[in-house]
């Protein structure tokens, strides 16, 4: 016996052990003026309590344990899942007796979430007056009482009068209603499910103005189409009192609306009977009966107000209720055009309406779109109602499937808009050209004339239009245009392309009728962009990587082919460089010449760029970026040309030469005029000879000194010349070498001529002259002298004074006068006499004196 009880004993223990364990405890700290109830639902959990506190003071309840005061109190449920038992309630009572009463509402979203939760506000304001009720911008839908809220956040309103509570509607967020006033008190109820994150809907309570019906509810109307439903108090067991509800519906502009009554059940009115009051803008008001036909088509705001009768309330005849629907819709007449793309292979439209505050209404097909797409190759009955041509946009799209390398490239196709349907009434925006390539080839862009230009912060493109060119990836290479100054010449892309043509300067590119680009497809190249450019004498060109400022796509290159004219250098400068941190791989800059045989430059990103690269001759640029941790990889560059001048710099130093010499030569000049200018004059005299010409005696005769010529060497010497000086009656200018000058001269011989007196002769300036002509005749040196029969024959100007001249008309004549007149017969020395010659004296001026003929 005693071995049957042990067992049970033990088991007991072990039970309430494993109760004891099993017990689920909490903190819970009211809000003040907030009560915190734990309720257990009907039929659920006989065994499992809540207690209020711990040790002797603990106090259990099985049903229910409400908190009201504003201090830390633990709470434990003697099971594991108290959440599948019990409720929580969190009420709070709001008193807004007051004008300036306006309380906004936020409950509590942390606590309790393993519980089903209700949120309670008990409102309260003056007798006689709305508790007003502002929900926020999303507003509230109304539901019937028998369905949920899709978030499981779903709210309530109720209102307590003497006759007892009624539920005024059951409610979900996201809606119509944005205000609901409702005759002096009432309760608002939010329930959360279990295991649902609260995120409520915040209002605000205030104390509105004086009750003119039980209930009184704001509807704001969207666009149409739209409907909403609305019930009436009560709706699942009918509404008994004789009072009124309105309805207040704001009906947006260019707005029809129908009202329609889908449910009513009628009462069994003992006095007065159900009505249906409207107001209508300015029409004057008008009454229906819930069987009649409810008002349709007609616009703007309107107000519905449904007048209960005074019910028979027993519980086999129903009371009140209606559900009806409100919808709103476009009005006027819309205009209707068809487009037909079936003859345009590959071209798609899309409409779309940028003004969201228009009452734009766009249908494709009798089906009303946000955004009309009308695809290739179809035919598109379009509708456009209260829509401004300013408001809409137009943007068009053709796909060109470029064929095959192999098969056979399309060198010379022009990229020209289509024309579209002229019935469409929007202006083309923006037209762009998806050209998909075949076995990996490369896109091959040119200008249809000249050359295209990158548009850059410092030099943007302010044409009619511009391009903007992208891999179809959707990484933009860059916004191109053609101008007079334009440097690219072609850009090649590898793989697929977009090209969308954007207007600056006009409004409708369907009136552009020219071709904006030509295309051609060759093989693939190894970067995703090559540029081959052609920089301009007359300025700078600017190089941009793809995508700038925003950085290259990772692991891409590309490469800039640039031509250098000849006789020029280009001058290349990195003036913006954005570096990233690479993850893998490295960033690589490089330079080099195109005939690969000059030598190379490169940098990464780990490398500070040089100031300037200088190119005698056509290069490459070439730009591969890495695979970015961080920051970008974005390069602007430039590129000037500068005019060489290392084959012009012979004919430089040449002309230098030349012009150094000549001032030295000058400098020269004006030394030695300056020397003759300040050397000593000499007394020169003059002799007198009959019958012949006057001379200036020094330097003239001989240019030589006696040591280097043999002037001094006579075949013999008179005794007169040899002793003369010892002779006292001779004069002492004589003797002591006054007459010569102190020059050397050659033996005195007396003149032994005829006596006949001379007139002296006179010596002019212009008898020294030694060439007078008149126009080309000779005039002599002197004039000849009177006693001559015959004219002077003429002398030369220059023989005449040399020791090897001799004239053969004085030849065999003591007086060595003329025996005859004519030519000069000049006689020649021999060998050895030539060599007496008198020549110009080594220290004399460069500038010798003239000769003068002197006559022995």
């Amino acid at each position: 016996m005693v071995s049957c009880v042990f067992p049970v004993l033990v088991g007991l223990i072990l039970l309430q052990i494993h109760k004891i364990s099993e017990c689920h405890k909490i903190e819970v700290t009211p809000d003040s003026g907030t009560i915190v109830t734990f309720s257990k639902k009907p039929g659920q959990g006989l065994d499992c309590s809540v207690c209020k506190d711990e040790g002797p003071s603990q106090t259990c309840n099985s049903i229910l344990l409400k908190l009201t005061e504003a201090q830390p109190t633990t709470v434990t449920f003697n099971c594991s899942q108290p959440g599948d038992i019990f409720t929580v309630e969190i009420n709070q009572e709001i008193d807004c007796s007051t004008i300036s009463c306006i309380i906004a509402v936020h409950p509590d979203s942390t606590r309790f979430l393993e519980f089903t939760r209700t949120f309670t506000w008990d409102l309260k304001v003056q007798s006689g007056k709305f508790f007003q009720l502002d929900f926020p911008s999303l507003g509230m839908r109304q539901i019937k009482p028998s369905e949920s809220c899709p978030d499981k956040h779903t709210y309530s309103i109720t209102t307590y009068q003497r006759t007892g509570p009624a539920n005024i509607g059951t409610f979900c967020r996201n809606g119509t209603i944005s205000r609901v006033q409702v005759l002096y008190r009432g309760r608002v109820t939010l329930e959360v499910a279990k295991g649902t994150d609260l995120s409520p809907s915040d209002f605000k309570v205030s104390m509105g103005p004086t009750a003119t019906a039980l209930v009184e509810v704001d509807v704001k109307l969207p666009r149409g189409p739209f409907s909403a439903d609305f019930f009436t108090p009560n709706y699942a067991t009918g509404w008994y009192n004789e009072e009124k509800i309105r309805w207040n519906f704001a009906v947006k502009p260019m707005h029809n609306f129908n009202v329609h009554f889908q449910q009513y059940t009628a009462p069994e009115c003992q006095r007065k009977t159900v009505s249906c009051d409207y107001a209508l803008g300015d029409k004057p008001p008008f009454s229906r009966t819930p069987k009649d036909n409810q008002p349709t088509n007609e616009q703007g705001d309107f107000s519905l107000t449904l007048a209960n009768c005074d019910a028979k309330k027993v519980a086999t005849v129903p009371g009140l209720s209606l559900n009806f629907n409100v919808k709103v819709f476009r009005s006027g007449t819309p205009y209707l055009c068809t487009v037909d793309l079936r003859n345009e292979e590959g071209l798609s439209l899309q409409i779309e309406n940028k003004n969201p505050e228009s009452y734009c209404e766009m249908s494709l097909n009798s089906v009303m779109q946000e955004k009309i797409v009308v695809p290739a190759g179809t035919k598109a009955d379009l509708s456009f109602l209260d829509c401004p041509v300013q408001d809409l946009q137009l943007t068009a799209t053709k796909v060109i499937d470029c064929p095959s390398v192999s098969a056979r490239d399309i060198t010379g196709t022009s990229l020209i808009i289509p024309t579209l349907d002229s019935s469409l009434p929007v202006p083309l925006h923006q037209f762009t050209w998806l050209l998909r390539v075949r076995d990996q080839g490369t896109v091959d862009l040119m200008a249809p004339k000249g050359n295209l230009h990158q548009s850059l912060p410092d030099k943007q493109c302010n044409e009619r239009v511009s391009m903007l060119i992208s891999e179809t990836e959707g990484s933009n290479i860059g916004q191109f245009c053609s101008t007079a100054e334009s440097t690219i010449q072609k850009i090649q892309i590898k793989g697929n392309v977009s090209i969308t043509v954007i207007p600056k300067n006009t409004k409708d590119l369907s009136q552009e009728k020219g071709p904006f680009l030509k295309v051609a497809i060759s093989p693939e190249i190894t970067e995703n962009v090559i540029y081959t450019v052609s920089p301009l004498i007359s300025g700078p060109m600017y190089l941009a990587t793809p995508n700038w400022p925003d950085g290259m796509n990772p692991t891409s290159s590309v490469s800039w082919v640039v031509y250098v004219p000849q006789d020029y250098k280009a001058e290349l400068l990195f003036s913006n460089v954005s570096k990233p941190k690479c993850d893998t791989g490295h960033t690589e800059v490089e330079v080099g010449p195109l005939d690969s045989q000059g030598q190379t430059q490169s940098w990464r990103e780990d490398q500070s760029f040089p100031s300037s690269v200088i190119q005698q001759q056509s290069f490459y640029l070439n730009m591969s970026n890495c695979e970015p941790k961080s920051d970008r990889f974005a390069v602007l560059s430039n590129i000037s040309l500068q005019k060489e001048t290392k084959k012009f710099l012979g004919i430089i130093l040449g002309v230098v030469g030349v012009l150094l010499l000549l001032v030295i030569i000058a400098l020269i000049a004006v030394c030695v005029i300056r020397k003759r200018k300040n050397k000593p004059k000499t007394n020169r005299s003059s002799i007198y000879m009959p019958r012949g010409k006057p001379f200036l005696p020094g330097n003239a005769g001989f240019t030589k000194s006696r040591a280097d010529n043999e002037s001094h060497v006579y075949a013999s010497i008179e005794d007169p010349t040899m002793y003369g000086h010892l002779d006292k009656n001779q004069p002492s200018e004589v003797d002591n070498g006054a007459w010569t000058n102190g020059h050397q001269v050659d033996a005195y011989r007396p003149f032994t001529g005829p006596s006949d007196p001379v007139s002296v002769a006179t010596d002019s300036p212009a008898d020294y002259s030694l060439d007078r002509r008149d126009g080309d005749a000779f005039q002599p040196f002197l004039n000849p002298p009177n006693t001559f029969n015959l004219p002077r024959p003429r002398s030369p100007l220059i023989s005449q004074g040399s020791l090897g001249f001799e004239d053969r008309r004085m030849m065999d004549n003591t007086l060595n006068t003329f025996k005859s007149g004519g030519e000069i017969n000049p006689i020649r020395l021999s060998a050895d006499e030539s060599r007496l010659q008198p020549q110009m004296d080594s220290d004399s001026d460069s500038y010798p004196e003239a000769e003068y003929d002197v006559a022995v």
